[in-house]
C-alpha cells in the first residue's frame, strides 16, 4: 500500500489537481483516495467513474481490431469547472484498477496533466 499511497501524492503535485483515487472499475470501490471527492464523496464518485469506464471498457469499438490491445488508454470528461482524467492500468492484476485525476481547468494544464497521469500509472504498475 505504501507505492500506491507515494503515488497518489505524486498525483495530486500536478498543477490544478483536486482530487485524485486508484478505483477498481469492476466492483465501483475506491482502492485509494486523496483530496477532495466528485461532489464531496470519492465513494458515490468512484462509483460513478466505475460505470463509466465499464461502458467504454466494453465496448469494441473502442479497442484495434489489427492489435491485442485492451482498448482505451484513458478517458477525459470536462464540466464546466473542472476535467476529470480516468487512466487504465493494464499491468497484470491491476487491468482492473483505474486512476481518476480531478483537474481544475483554470489552474490546470489538461495536456500535461494526461502525460503526468500516464507516468505516475506507469510507475505504479512497474512497482507490481
Amino acid at each position: 500500500m505504501p507505492e500506491i499511497d507515494g503515488m497518489l501524492v505524486e498525483v495530486m503535485t500536478i498543477s490544478g489537481a483536486r482530487g485524485a483515487s486508484l478505483v477498481d472499475w469492476t466492483s465501483g470501490l475506491a482502492l485509494a483516495v486523496a483530496g477532495e471527492g466528485p461532489g464531496g464523496d470519492h465513494a458515490h464518485g468512484a462509483a460513478d467513474v466505475a460505470e463509466l469506464a465499464r461502458v467504454v471498457m466494453l465496448q469494441p469499438s473502442f479497442a484495434d481490431p489489427l492489435a491485442d490491445d485492451p482498448g482505451a488508454e484513458d478517458v477525459i470528461v470536462s464540466t464546466p469547472d473542472r476535467y476529470h482524467l480516468i487512466r487504465f492500468l493494464t499491468a497484470g492484476f491491476d487491468a482492473r484498477l483505474l486512476l481518476h485525476l480531478q483537474l481544475d481547468r483554470a489552474a490546470g494544464n489538461l495536456a500535461l496533466a494526461r502525460r503526468q497521469l500516464a507516468v505516475a500509472a506507469e510507475g505504479l504498475a512497474a512497482d507490481r
